[in-house]
């Protein structure tokens, strides 16, 4: 059983912004069949599963926006004004978990893994990937 790790870093040009990782992690794999854990390591992002879809995109964008108002008085915007980015990734996820096959993430057919932003722009975003398999 072998364990490897690796670190992305990305740099971001919007407040809230997707950007699929699919192909940057598959790039990585050098098992042929196993899991990876991808983390992100900052309170105010995400890594998700979903379909890499424009108009899917821009409707995610909104429905976080819905949920969680950028106007709203909340208390941890005394401290730097970006609770409501907080405040979305609560609902979403830091990390997945998912499998390898073949040397390559093992998704389902529309699937992609993406790096979501909540507090941009940022830079050297730092995601941390861990492989074990064979």
């Amino acid at each position: 059983m072998a364990t490897e790790t690796h670190s992305l870093k990305l740099n971001t040009s919007k407040k809230f912004e997707i950007i699929d990782i699919t192909s940057q992690i598959n790039d990585l794999i050098n098992i042929d069949n196993g899991i990876i854990s991808i983390f992100s390591k900052h309170s105010t992002s995400a890594i998700v599963v979903n379909e890499n879809e424009p108009g899917l995109l821009k409707d995610f964008e909104s429905c976080l926006g819905n949920l969680i108002s950028e106007e709203f008085n909340y208390f941890h915007d005394r401290i730097d004004n970006n609770a409501s980015s907080h405040l979305k990734s609560f609902l979403l996820s830091s990390s997945e978990c998912l499998p390898i096959k073949n040397s390559k993430l093992d998704l389902g057919t529309w699937q992609s893994v993406f790096f979501v932003e909540l507090d941009g722009p940022r830079s050297n975003r730092s995601i941390s990937l861990t492989i074990i398999g064979d």
